[in-house]
């Protein structure tokens, strides 16, 4: 395998991402939903990307919602007979229940209206989840799926009765990113909820860890004190809305570049932290998560980078990076 530099296959993955929207994007005023307003940074990576496309296209959403403030009636006013698309990640069977109802909704109510599912990896332990979704696709009858790796997308070509498209991740539309000199040997940004594999190594000297999920209180108090004089800036209250997403997204975006810049050698069991780490071309150790979603993404789109290194394990992936560490990063 002929090896690429970050740059040539970031600029490659973006280019993909965005002839295949160009080509299954139906015409009209759009909705983006399902942002996503939790802390989990490579979310906010992927609603970026997605918007940079959007914009790129000159065409912004006439509407935008989270789950909790979406609301049908206004969805319609504010796009006619125009598509929905929806939020990509990793986030499309069993393992995320409310994401999983909040697409069943849509299904069932928006019938006759262009539904654009942007790229997920999918993953149902229950038979009967994915026939309820199979159902509501089938009944549906307008619905694109976008999925992002081979294992995803035989499922769905198996279960589903839809368009379905296999597209790299959204977050790739982010480009080349400038990163900061690291401080510490190797960070590892290791999983601490129900994706993560069952895997207790002890961390080696040199190898600072930490998860992305925990957000600092007073920062985002500030932000949303912000937020909220913007408010008086602006009287539509879609703007206001567009304009909180924005920052929420950007402001943990910018908080997960700093957390990764820190390593000299990164190694992640997260999907986003191998995506970034290769935006910002820091060399990586990667691991699957707990259902393979990880590998199978490298395995189709990532996999030729020349700063990526593969381990199944967590100790095999520790000692890969601590052999490779820069001697100018001394342990702290």
């Amino acid at each position: 395998m002929t090896q690429k530099t970050a740059d040539q296959l970031v600029g490659e993955l973006a280019g993909y991402f965005a002839r295949m929207l160009d080509a299954v994007l139906p015409a009209g005023k759009l909705a983006l939903v399902d942002f996503p307003d939790h802390s989990n940074v490579g979310d906010s990576a992927i609603w970026l990307g997605e918007m940079a496309y959007l914009r790129g296209r000159d065409r912004l959403p006439a509407y935008y919602s989270a789950i909790a403030d979406f609301d049908d009636a206004a969805c319609t006013a504010a796009i006619g007979d125009g598509p929905l698309l929806i939020h990509g990640g990793g986030n499309m069977g069993t393992l995320w229940p409310k994401h999983e109802a909040f697409r069943l909704h849509l299904l069932r109510t928006h019938r006759g209206r262009p539904i654009v599912q942007m790229p997920q990896s999918i993953h149902y332990a229950d038979p009967a989840a994915a026939s309820e979704m199979a159902d509501a696709i089938r009944d549906h009858g307008q619905f694109t799926l976008l999925v992002r790796d081979a294992r995803s997308l035989a499922f769905a070509e198996r279960h589903f009765d839809c368009a379905i498209r296999l597209c790299p991740d959204a977050a790739l539309m982010l480009g080349r990113q400038q990163r900061a000199p690291a401080s510490v040997p190797i960070f590892a940004l290791l999983r601490t909820d129900h994706e993560r594999a069952a895997d207790d190594a002890a961390l080696p000297s040199g190898v600072v860890a930490d998860d992305w999920l925990a957000e600092d209180s007073t920062q985002k108090r500030n932000l949303r004190l912000s937020l909220r004089l913007g408010r008086l800036f602006t009287r539509d209250p879609m703007a206001q809305r567009a304009a909180r997403q924005r920052r929420l997204a950007e402001w943990r975006l910018r908080r997960g570049l700093a957390m990764l810049s820190s390593g000299d050698i990164v190694v992640t069991d997260r999907l986003h932290a191998h995506i970034l780490s290769l935006l910002l071309d820091i060399p990586h150790v990667l691991l699957d998560n707990s259902y393979g979603k990880v590998a199978g993404f490298a395995d189709q789109w990532t996999g030729d980078y020349a700063g990526l290194m593969r381990a199944t394990n967590r100790a095999q992936a520790f000692d890969t990076a601590l052999s490779c560490r820069s001697p100018h990063i001394v342990d702290g």
